[in-house]
């Protein structure tokens, strides 16, 4: 799959002000890294600071791209293989280090630590560490519970 053709909004159900994710880097069945860029529009931001709600749904939208992408065939670049729905189902585990200025570019790093899935939905549990340059914003652990509804 060419990432660099991937809309990432035909793959995520969230639309503008809710996408918190602006571009997929890399993407295989078990990691993920996502760039987003901080907007001084968008509802997360407050005295002019991403805050740690809009980190935690940064997190989510770059997990369930793990996930998510088990849906769809490897040609499917404007994401019509499949109608998704996602919830976050458990936070086991959250740090938040520091929260990134408005116009700061953050990049997410996902992992795969478990799944189970059924004919119509997948449970997982991930881990996702979120980095603006080299300095370590959010570490955290959730499980997601992804469902086709096709």
């Amino acid at each position: 799959m060419d990432l660099d053709k991937i809309d990432v909004s035909d793959f995520l159900p969230h639309r503008p002000p809710f996408l918190m994710v602006d571009k997929v880097l890399t993407l295989s069945d078990e990691e993920v890294s996502t760039l987003f860029k901080i907007k001084k529009d968008s509802i997360f931001v407050e005295d002019n600071y991403f805050n740690e709600l809009g980190l935690v749904e940064n997190a989510a939208q770059t997990c369930s791209s793990i996930v998510g992408k088990s849906f769809f065939n490897d040609d499917d670049i404007k994401g019509e293989g499949a109608n998704l729905i996602g919830f976050i189902s458990a936070i086991k585990k959250i740090t938040v280090f520091s929260c990134p200025k408005v116009g700061s570019t953050i990049i997410s790093n996902a992992k795969l630590t478990s799944r189970y899935d059924t004919t119509n939905y997948s449970i997982c549990s991930l881990e996702c560490n979120i980095y603006e340059e080299s300095v370590q914003l959010l570490s955290c652990e959730m499980n997601l519970v992804i469902k086709d509804l096709k």
